[in-house]
C-alpha cells in the first residue's frame, strides 16, 4: 500500500470514524464497518483494548460505560464475559449485536480497505503480531500520540507497519521521523484555528514533497475540543458543507475522519474534489 499515491489518485480519501454508526447500529461494531464499507470508505478507523486475559476486542478505553452499559473496564474481564456484552444503541438500549474481536474486524475489512488502528500504544506488541499473522501489513495504517515512549514501541514492535502520528497546532518531529527506524506515512493534524502551522498550506506541500500524507478529523467528540479550526462534520451538515469539508479539501489535507461519511463523500465528489 502506497497511502501517498492513494491520496493522488482520488484527491481526498475518507476515514470512517469507528465505522458508520446510527439508530440501532453502534459504532466499533462489525455492522458498523458494513455498512462504512458499502457507503465507500477507503478507510475504516477502530479501537482496540484487551480483555484480563489479553484477548484483543474492538473497543474505545475508557468509553465501557457509555457504549457497553459497563461500569470498569473490558480490562477487568475475561474474554469469556466480554463476548457475552452487547453494545448499547444511540438510546443507551442493548441491542444483539456483541463486542467484535479485534480479528473478527480484520478478517471482515482485509482485502476490502485499509484499517486504521487506534489506541495501538495499548497493546503495540500483541496488535502487530495479529496483523502479521493475518498477512495485513499493508492493509493497516497504526496510529499513536507524538510521546517518546510510543514512537520507541512502534520502532520496536512495528517498524514494518504504516504509520501515521499526532501532531497538535505544530509539527516538531516530521524531520526525526523521516530518520527513525519507522514506516511513518504521514500525521494527523490537530489545529484549532486556520492560522495553525499545522494548517498552513507550506507546511502540507512540504509534507506532499516528502511524499507524506496529512489527515485531518473533522468529527466532533466535544465541542469544547476544536481538532479542525472549526471546519467540523457538524458544520457541513447544519450550515455549508463548503465551510467545512470544502474547506478541508481546497486546504490540502489528504485524508478526512469523518462521523458522516456517505454526504462528506457525495459532497466532494459532485465539486470534483474527489475522484
Amino acid at each position: 500500500m502506497d497511502l501517498y499515491e492513494l491520496a493522488r489518485r482520488k484527491k481526498v480519501l475518507l476515514m470512517a470514524h469507528r465505522g458508520v454508526a446510527g439508530g440501532n447500529i453502534p459504532c466499533n461494531s462489525l455492522q458498523a464497518f458494513l455498512i462504512a464499507l458499502n457507503q465507500g470508505a477507503d478507510i475504516v478507523e477502530l479501537d482496540a483494548e484487551r480483555s484480563a486475559d489479553g484477548a484483543l476486542f474492538v473497543q474505545h478505553p475508557g468509553m465501557e460505560k457509555v457504549h457497553l452499559g459497563l461500569e470498569d473496564s473490558i480490562r477487568q474481564h475475561p474474554a469469556r464475559e466480554v463476548e457475552q456484552l452487547r453494545r448499547l444503541n444511540c438510546d443507551l438500549t442493548p441491542t444483539e449485536w456483541p463486542i467484535a474481536s479485534l480479528e473478527e474486524a480484520f478478517r471482515l475489512l482485509r482485502g476490502k480497505c485499509i484499517v486504521n488502528i487506534d489506541k495501538f500504544w495499548e497493546n503495540p506488541e500483541e496488535i502487530a503480531k495479529l496483523v502479521r499473522r493475518l498477512g495485513m501489513k499493508d492493509q493497516v495504517l497504526i496510529k499513536t500520540a507524538n510521546r517518546p515512549e510510543y514512537l520507541r514501541d512502534v520502532e520496536r514492535y512495528a517498524p514494518d507497519l504504516p504509520y501515521m502520528v499526532l501532531v497538535r497546532e505544530e509539527d516538531r518531529t516530521h524531520e526525526e521521523l523521516m530518520r527513525r527506524n519507522l514506516r511513518y506515512v504521514g500525521v494527523e493534524a490537530l489545529f484549532s484555528s486556520d492560522e495553525a502551522p499545522v494548517a498552513s498550506r507550506a507546511y502540507l506541500e512540504r509534507m506532499h514533497r516528502d511524499r507524506k500524507i496529512v489527515c485531518c478529523n473533522a468529527i466532533v467528540y466535544d465541542y469544547r475540543t476544536v481538532l479542525t479550526g472549526g471546519h467540523t462534520d457538524d458544520v457541513s451538515v447544519v450550515e455549508d458543507p463548503e465551510l467545512g469539508w470544502g474547506w478541508l479539501a481546497d486546504r490540502g489535507f489528504d485524508l478526512i475522519q469523518t462521523d458522516y461519511l456517505l454526504p462528506c463523500r457525495q459532497f466532494l465528489e459532485a465539486t470534483g474534489r474527489r475522484a
